[in-house]
C-alpha cells in the first residue's frame, strides 16, 4: 500500500489503490443508534479551522465567531525586517537585538501582549553600528577632511546595508518574527498635505558641509531627497531612516514634510545607493504607522515597489519585500496589494527562490532566504483577508504550488523547523478556510459525486432499484468514492493541491517531524482540521484516509498532551472532525477517550483549557457515543463522569454555558446504555443527574 508518511509525494494511481483496499475492508453499514435523533441536532459540532488571521486589536470576523464549525486562526505576522532593527545605545552605537518571543495563534478573543509570550524573552545583544548612522558619519568624516579645499565628499562606492540588511542574514531566521497587535483601523482620514516645502537654494547646502552636518534636521533631510546630487538624496534617505527608527513625532513630521512622494520617486532612482536607502527609509516610515502606509499608496508606491522589485540586487529586493510585508498588516490594504503585487511576487520570487521554476531544488544564499521568508510572511498577511483575496490567491499561477513545493522539499531535507516553512504552512491552511464553499462550482461537483447531485435525498428514496442502506447501494457508493479519489490524486495543479490526498501525508509528516516549532504545526493541525470539516462527501474522504492509511491519530494525540490552548484548539478541533467521519467508532474510542478526560478540568482548582477546547472535547466524545458503547464504558473508567458532571454544573458565564450544555448533551446520550446503569450508581449518579438540565 503506498503512502506518503514515510516518503516523497506519491502518484495518484498507488494512492488511490491503497485508499480503494482501505475501502473494500470496511463495508459495514453505520449503525442507527437509539438515540441517534438527539444526536441529528447537533452535527454542527464538527469544526473548520480558520484562516491565519492577525492577532486582533477589534473582535474577530462575524463569520469566525457565529459558526462552531470554525477554530481559531493562525497569527498575522508583522516580520522582523518591519521591525526597526536598531536602537541607540547612547554611546553613538546602536544594538541590534535578536529576540525570541512565543508567537501565538489569535483565539476567539483578544488577549494582552504578554500572554502570548512564553516563559518572557531570551535576548541576544550585540553592538553595531546601524546603516544609516554609518552613514551620516561617512558624510561628516568626509565633510571634515575635505573642508580645507571647499570639495564635497562623495559616497564612497562600497554599498551600505539597509535596514534589515545582512546582518538579518547571518541569523537566517534564528530570530523569531514578532507578534503584533492588530493595527486599529484609524477612523481619520489621511489630510490632503500636497503643499511642498521647496527647497531654498544651493547657499543651505554650503552651510551643512561647513558645519559638518552636525546640525542636520529633518526638513534639511526631507530637502535633500529632492537634490541633483544623488550623495545629498543617500545622506537625506540615511538621516530619515534613522530618525524614524522608534520616534512617532518624527515619521509624523517627515509625513507632514512631503518625504513620502520624495522617497518613492527615489525608489527606482539609477543610483543603487539611493535606492537602497530610500526603501530603507521607507521601511522604518512605514513601520507601526498607518497613515503613512496609505500615503505610500497614494503616492502610486506598490507599483513603484514592484518596479524596484525587478532589480538584481538582493539588499534591495529584501527592503522592497520587507515593505510589503509592513503594508500588509493593515487590513483595508490586503485586497489592493492582493490585485497589484500577487502575480508579479509570485514569478520573481516565490518560484524561482521555492525551487519550483528550476532543478527542483531550494538554493538559496542567506539574502534570497530572507527575500523568501519576507514574502512568505507577506501571504500569510493577506491570505487573512477577504473571502475575494483568498480565492486570488488560490487562482495565482504557481502560488501554491510553490508553498507545496517548498514546504515538502525541506521535509525531505529535515529543515521542517524553518520559518519561511511556518509561514507557507499558515498560508495554505489559510487558503483551506471555507474550502468546500468557496471552491469552484465544478470542482465541488467532481469531489462531490453522483451521490450529492440530488442534496434533497431522503432517506427511503431509492438508489437505483436499491435501497439506501443495502448492501448494492453502499458497495454502489464506494466505488464511486475510489473512482473520484482515483481522479483526484493525479498530477494536482495550483489550487487542487489544497483538497488533493497527498496533502494529507504533507500535514502528517509536519505534525511528526516538526520538534520545535509549534506555530508550524498548529498550521498543520488546522489546515487538517479544514479539510475535514463538515458533511461534504469529500471531507469524509479525506478523514479516512488521514485516519485509517495517514495513521494521523497517534501524532495527533502526542500533541494533545500540550498546554498550549492554540494547539490545543486546532488538534481537538481536528479530532472532533475525523470522529465524526470514522467509521470505525470502537476502535477510535480505545485510543482517545483517556487522552481527552485527561484536559477536561474537574474541581475549581484544576487547570482548565479555554471553552471552545472543552466544548471541541465533548464533541468528540459525544460523536463517540452514539455509536460506540465502549466510549460510554471508556467515560465511566477514567473518572471522566465526574469531571462532565462539574462542567455541567458550572454555568457562571457564557462560555461555561456554552460547555455545559455540551456535557448535559453527552451525559444524556450515555444514560441510553442501560448497561452501565449500575456503573452509575455506583459512583453514585441517579437518572435524573444524567437528564436534568
Amino acid at each position: 500500500m503506498a503512502t506518503i508518511s514515510n516518503g516523497g509525494l506519491v502518484k495518484g494511481r498507488g494512492y488511490s489503490a491503497g485508499y480503494a483496499m482501505s475501502q473494500a475492508a470496511n463495508t459495514s453499514p453505520r449503525p442507527n443508534s437509539f438515540h441517534e435523533r438527539n444526536y441529528r441536532s447537533r452535527q454542527n459540532f464538527d469544526t473548520l479551522s480558520l484562516r491565519s488571521l492577525r492577532l486582533a486589536d477589534g473582535p474577530l470576523p462575524p463569520t469566525a465567531m457565529a459558526d462552531d464549525r470554525y477554530s481559531v486562526i493562525s497569527e498575522q505576522l508583522d516580520p522582523v525586517g518591519h521591525r526597526p532593527l536598531y536602537k541607540s545605545q547612547g554611546n553613538g552605537g546602536f544594538a541590534r537585538s535578536y529576540t525570541f518571543e512565543r508567537q501565538m495563534s489569535a483565539g476567539s478573543a483578544t488577549k494582552a501582549a504578554s500572554e502570548w509570550l512564553e516563559g518572557g524573552e531570551v535576548t541576544q545583544s550585540r553592538t553595531i553600528r546601524a546603516p544609516a548612522m554609518r552613514t551620516l558619519q561617512r558624510f561628516q568624516s568626509n565633510n571634515r577632511s575635505r573642508l580645507s579645499t571647499g570639495s564635497f565628499g562623495g559616497v564612497p562606492a562600497a554599498s551600505q546595508v539597509g535596514v534589515g540588511g545582512s546582518y538579518l542574514g547571518m541569523v537566517e531566521h534564528g530570530s523569531r518574527a514578532p507578534s503584533v497587535r492588530s493595527l486599529a483601523e484609524s477612523s481619520h482620514h489621511l489630510q490632503d498635505q500636497r503643499s511642498m516645502e521647496m527647497y531654498n537654494g544651493h547657499s543651505t547646502l554650503l552651510s551643512h558641509q561647513s558645519g559638518g552636518f552636525d546640525d542636520i534636521d529633518l526638513p534639511s533631510a526631507v530637502k535633500y531627497l529632492i537634490a541633483s546630487d544623488p550623495n545629498l538624496q543617500v545622506l537625506g534617505a540615511a538621516y530619515l531612516q534613522h530618525k524614524c527608527y522608534s520616534d512617532s513625532n518624527a515619521k509624523k513630521q517627515a509625513r507632514s514634510l512631503q518625504a513620502m512622494p520624495k522617497l518613492v520617486k527615489l525608489f527606482n532612482s539609477p543610483n543603487q545607493e539611493v535606492q537602497r536607502h530610500a526603501t530603507g527609509a521607507m521601511r522604518n516610515l512605514i513601520y507601526d504607522n498607518v497613515e503613512n502606509k496609505l500615503a505610500l499608496v497614494e503616492e502610486n508606491g506598490i507599483y513603484e515597489l514592484m518596479r524596484t522589485l525587478r532589480e538584481p540586487d538582493d539588499e534591495l529586493r529584501k527592503n522592497v519585500t520587507g515593505i510589503l510585508w509592513n503594508l500588509s498588516s493593515s487590513d483595508n490594504l490586503k485586497d489592493r496589494l492582493a490585485r497589484d503585487t500577487l502575480e508579479q511576487l509570485t514569478d520573481l520570487v516565490l518560484v524561482p527562490l521555492s525551487g519550483l521554476g528550476g532543478s527542483g531544488v531550494i538554493q538559496q544564499n542567506p539574502s534570497e532566504a530572507e527575500i523568501f521568508y519576507n514574502s512568505t510572511g507577506f501571504l500569510r498577511n493577506l491570505s487573512s483577508a477577504s473571502q475575494q483575496t483568498r480565492q486570488k490567491m488560490r487562482e495565482c499561477h504557481g502560488l501554491v504550488d510553490s508553498m507545496i513545493h517548498y514546504v515538502n522539499s525541506s521535509l525531505e531535507v529535515g529543515k521542517s523547523e524553518d520559518k519561511s516553512v511556518e509561514n507557507a504552512v499558515c498560508v495554505l491552511r489559510n487558503l483551506s478556510y471555507r474550502l468546500y464553499d468557496e471552491m469552484p462550482p465544478s470542482s465541488l461537483q467532481r469531489l462531490e459525486g453522483h451521490r450529492r447531485n440530488n442534496s434533497s435525498m431522503v432517506t427511503g428514496e431509492l438508489v437505483g432499484c436499491f435501497s439506501p442502506q443495502s448492501k448494492k447501494a453502499r458497495e454502489h457508493y464506494m466505488n464511486a468514492d475510489i473512482v473520484t479519489f482515483t481522479e483526484v490524486s493525479k498530477d494536482p495543479k495550483g489550487m487542487e493541491w489544497l483538497w488533493n490526498p497527498q496533502i494529507v501525508g504533507i500535514y502528517n509528516r509536519l505534525l511528526q517531524r516538526c520538534e520545535l516549532n509549534k506555530h508550524t504545526t498548529e498550521a498543520a493541525s488546522g489546515a487538517l482540521q479544514n479539510i475535514t470539516a463538515g458533511d461534504r462527501r469529500w471531507a469524509g474522504v479525506l478523514s479516512r484516509l488521514a485516519l485509517e492509511q495517514e495513521r494521523i491519530l497517534n501524532p495527533v494525540l502526542d500533541r494533545v498532551r500540550t498546554a498550549d490552548h492554540h494547539q490545543l484548539r486546532s488538534l481537538t478541533g481536528l479530532i472532533r472532525n475525523l470522529s465524526r467521519h470514522a467509521r470505525n467508532k470502537d476502535e477510535m474510542s480505545t485510543k482517545v477517550v483517556s487522552h481527552l478526560i485527561e484536559k477536561l478540568p474537574g474541581s475549581v482548582g484544576d487547570k482548565s483549557p479555554p471553552a471552545d477546547v472543552i466544548v471541541n472535547i465533548i464533541a468528540v466524545l459525544n460523536n463517540l457515543v452514539v455509536e460506540s458503547p465502549m466510549a460510554a464504558r471508556d467515560i465511566v473508567y477514567f473518572d471522566g463522569l465526574r469531571k462532565l458532571f462539574y462542567i455541567k454544573k458550572r454555568r457562571d458565564s457564557s462560555d461555561n454555558e456554552k460547555s455545559s450544555r455540551a456535557a448535559a448533551s453527552l451525559l444524556g446520550n450515555m444514560w441510553q446504555y442501560t448497561k452501565l446503569h449500575r456503573d452509575f450508581k455506583m459512583k453514585g449518579y441517579r437518572k435524573e443527574d444524567f437528564l436534568g438540565l
